[in-house]
């Protein structure tokens, strides 16, 4: 019997196709743990040269100090990331005939995206859970209930998530590995260090602060912020989205996906079709 005539393949649906493909991807990591580095080492690296390094040199009106303030915009950064991991990824499959492959099994070509998706999502979660651990050691503490706690996570991979498919389109429209690292670093390292992730935004030049305060990760790590209790109160003249972080990452949850995913969906096919 041959593969396309075997029923459980056959009649498999999207998710179990996806789950497949992340799994795929899981037992890649597993046969080289190095590949968690980016989530395992370097947010605690991350964490620690600037809470020990920069902390002292940066005053925040924080009930715990520039530990608990820094926290929010490391993990801001570490989900933004998820981005760079998924665009090398998807185009190094590409590159070495591997998506050429799956897509010649009778399956769905979306679990392709879908199983990366998932798995990129779920390497962000580690980053994010290291992270919450390597803060307790310096002393961050969440300050607000359950609710609260749980929905600053959520907004973190939602964020992820968005993130994501623009590494889909990234790594889609690139032809080359070198070439997606270069593109994401050249706009993800600005995107994130021109922010409030690391320092607050209120002594930066009247432009700069312009800039970062309208930046969507300024939105997401503010948001963060007061749902844990480690935010500081809002210097004169802060910008509209510092005033409503929640509702505005929402938003630009919202509208990143739905104007990228379809891109990505669009230069992954166009890619494929070649």
């Amino acid at each position: 019997m041959t593969t396309l005539e075997r029923p459980e393949i056959r009649t498999t649906g999207l998710l179990a196709q996806s789950w497949a493909i992340a799994r795929r991807n899981f037992l890649h990591i597993q046969r080289m743990p190095e590949m968690l580095m980016d989530v395992t080492i370097q947010p605690v690296m991350f964490v620690l040269l600037f809470a020990y390094v920069f902390g002292s040199s940066i005053d925040v009106a924080t009930p715990a100090g520039y530990r608990a303030f820094l926290l929010a915009g490391i993990m801001a950064q570490t989900v933004a990331f998820a981005s760079f991991i998924v665009a090398v990824g998807l185009t190094a499959d590409l590159d070495k005939g591997i998506v050429d492959r799956m897509r010649s099994l009778p399956i769905n070509a979306a679990a392709v995206l879908v199983g990366r998706s998932i798995s990129s999502l779920a390497h962000a979660s580690i980053g994010l859970v290291v992270m919450s651990l390597t803060g307790l050691v310096i002393g961050w503490r969440i300050h607000t209930g359950v609710f609260e706690a749980a929905l600053g996570y959520l907004l973190l991979l939602g964020w992820g998530f968005a993130m994501i498919w623009v590494g889909i389109w990234v790594g889609s429209a690139m032809r080359s590995v070198e070439a997606v690292n270069g593109v994401m670093f050249a706009t993800m390292f600005p995107i994130t260090f021109l922010a409030n992730t690391f320092a607050p935004t209120d002594r930066m030049p009247t432009f700069l602060r312009l800039i970062a305060e309208w930046n969507p990760i300024s939105s997401l790590t503010q948001a963060v912020r007061e749902l844990w209790g480690n935010d500081q109160p809002l210097a004169e003249g802060a910008a509209f989205p510092m005033h409503h972080p929640i509702p505005f990452t929402i938003g630009w949850i919202i509208l990143i996906t739905a104007v990228v995913a379809p891109l990505a969906i669009r230069t992954f096919r166009a890619r494929t079709a070649d």
